[in-house]
């Protein structure tokens, strides 16, 4: 390997040489303007920026690249922030920019849910994530559901009131905010009515609606699909259609392989169903009349983080790499900025274990190491204590500072794809690249992502490959320290488990919630659930616009999701046997 800062040198061939020599000539030249072009776009990036040093007083180079480059480099790895972007989608990646750290909140009360924010951003936080209570991803309001669980493993929010108090004190002009907002998007038409009630155009608001992709839902998040599939289709897209209009900074869907993974998907499946979605919903919004270089850029991407550390590395670089060619190929993208695969990471709570909890935090910084390695945008660190409780404050400083420690102390952002170029993620990033193809040509032969969902098929390989894995967690061939290998049998339980929210505050807010509806102009909220109605069913009509729209005249979040499931009919999931 060399530093990309040495100079690539070669000479013309000859008048009437030969066409090997030829094309050498040309497969020089266009390694030397791709080293040309990535040295411009990092140095317009990151401007003056101090020298790396290690501490045996060793300048470390933002990139390394081969001595002598063969020709399939360009097309296969090539530079960070070109095609195929095998090695990052900026020319800088984390050593101009760090990933955010944005870090799933959710916990007790909107009150609850603001004090705790502002700790972690005091902790070095830098995004904002929002989880709602169980009650909420449901579809219904806290008064519909027994009080006992309510925030328990989230925020209850259900109402633009209460989305004001999570986020009190944040700016939102200047603040991302994800959403875990499964359709019809009550919580983003909250902070929509939020934003306008400071004054703000919706415009400005940046973020992620986080729990969009209803596919992913109806295979292995079934708490989450609200809707029916031909009706999850049709907000989604009408979301789509209203956030392109107005809101440019917001992405619109979040393409979700986290969910496959954690059901029992193998990573290259997780990758291959993602990106089979993707597909899906790109061909939706092109029959929508919609434009690929439009709506692309606004796609985004959420991955689980195993513990098989160089398997997630090579899975999200064959993945970045998959994604550049159906983008543009297969999807008919020209703007290179849809072609760029922009993902979200979560370490893996499956790999989390009950028995001697502590060792999380290892397995914890592994995962995260291989997902900054695999060139992720953000990235959520589980607490230690997940697999007992809702993490209690320790355990989320830790996961935190985990970070912190990753990008400050161990310097993982010095060098661009620091593992680019060696035998054996490359040849991986191959075979992973290989199977995920595979996956993907199984589930275009079904008909799309839609249709072999609809069908059980995806599902079904799901289950296989749980089973598969699991069978080898029982045979001892996969080791899982404390489980079934260097157990403690006399171990005792000495961690004392998240509290529930206090029952006196919970019942405070209820009873809030109950009077504030109860004072509500009925008149204006039954017009525009009954406004709502009519969009459902008025093929012309925006059924998120009117999702806002009832927001602003009262509606709480489980009137609007009971009325779409009455018009548009209930989610249901098939059951595998």
């Amino acid at each position: 390997m060399t530093r990309l800062s040495q100079e690539v040198h070669t000479a013309s061939p000859a008048p009437g040489a030969d066409p090997a020599a030829r094309q050498s000539a040309e497969d020089a030249s266009r390694l030397r303007e791709a080293a040309e072009r990535w040295r411009a776009e990092y140095a317009a990036s990151v401007g003056a920026q101090p020298d790396a040093v290690n501490r045996s007083g060793i300048a470390i180079e933002p990139l390394y690249v081969p001595a002598d480059a063969p020709p399939s480099f360009l097309d296969r790895i090539g530079y960070p922030g070109q095609p195929p972007y095998t090695r990052g989608i900026y020319a800088t990646m984390h050593r101009g920019r760090s990933w955010s750290q944005r870090q799933l909140v959710g916990l007790g009360t909107p009150a609850d849910y603001n004090a705790r924010l502002r700790r972690l951003i005091e902790g070095g936080t830098t995004a904002v994530s929002l989880i709602p209570c169980n009650s909420v991803f449901r579809g219904f309001d806290m008064n519909e559901v027994p009080a006992e669980l309510l925030g328990t493993c989230g925020t209850v929010v259900d109402t633009v009131e209460h989305l004001e108090t999570c986020l009190d004190g944040l700016d939102l002009a200047r603040t991302s905010v994800a959403l875990n907002d499964p359709l019809p998007f009550t919580l983003l038409a909250f902070l929509i009515v939020a934003a306008e009630r400071r004054g703000l155009d919706p415009a400005c608001l940046a973020g992620t609606s986080n729990q969009s992709d209803y596919l992913s839902h109806c295979v292995a998040n079934h708490m989450f699909f609200r809707l029916s599939l031909p009706g999850s289709r049709r907000v989604l897209l009408d979301e789509i259609a209203f956030c392109m209009g107005r809101m440019p900074r917001w992405n619109t869907l979040s393409v979700v392989g986290q969910h496959m993974q954690q059901a029992g998907a193998t990573p290259a499946q997780a990758m291959a169903f993602t990106l089979s979605s993707a597909i899906q919903y790109a061909r939706d919004c092109i029959a929508r009349g919609m434009r690929p270089d439009e709506f692309l850029p606004r796609f985004t991407f959420f991955f689980d983080v195993s513990i098989s550390f160089f398997e997630e590395i090579a899975k999200f670089r064959a993945g970045r790499r998959l994604w550049t060619r159906i983008a543009r190929d297969t999807l008919g993208a020209r703007d290179a900025r849809a072609w760029r695969f922009k993902f979200h990471a979560q370490t893996s709570g499956v790999d989390l274990t009950r028995a001697q909890p502590l060792n999380n935090i290892a397995r914890v910084a592994v995962q995260a190491m291989a997902g900054i390695f695999g060139g992720l945008q953000s990235l959520h660190t589980d607490a230690w204590d997940e697999a007992l409780s809702t993490p209690g404050p320790a355990g989320a400083r830790i996961a935190v500072a985990t970070q912190n420690i990753l990008r400050e102390e161990a310097r993982l952002t010095d060098v661009i794809d620091p593992l680019g170029g060696s035998w054996y993620v490359e040849q991986l990033t191959d075979r992973m690249e290989a199977e995920i193809e595979r996956t993907l040509a199984i589930v275009e032969d079904a008909g799309g992502m839609y249709r072999a969902v609809e069908a059980g098929l995806v599902q079904r390989m799901i289950g296989e490959s749980a089973r598969r894995f699991q069978e080898h967690i029982e045979s001892g061939e996969q080791v899982c320290v404390g489980v079934n290998a260097w157990r403690e049998p006399d171990e005792g339980q000495t961690h004392l488990a998240q509290p529930r929210p206090d029952p006196a505050r919970m019942r405070s807010h209820l009873e809030s919630f109950r009077r504030w509806k109860a004072g509500r102009p009925a008149a204006a909220v039954s017009r525009a659930l009954d406004d709502l109605t009519r969009a459902a069913h008025d093929d012309t009509a925006n059924t998120f616009e009117q999702v806002v729209a009832a927001a602003r005249s009262g509606c709480t979040h489980g009137e609007i999701c009971a009325r779409l499931r009455r018009e548009l009919g209930t989610g249901q999931p098939l059951a595998m046997i």
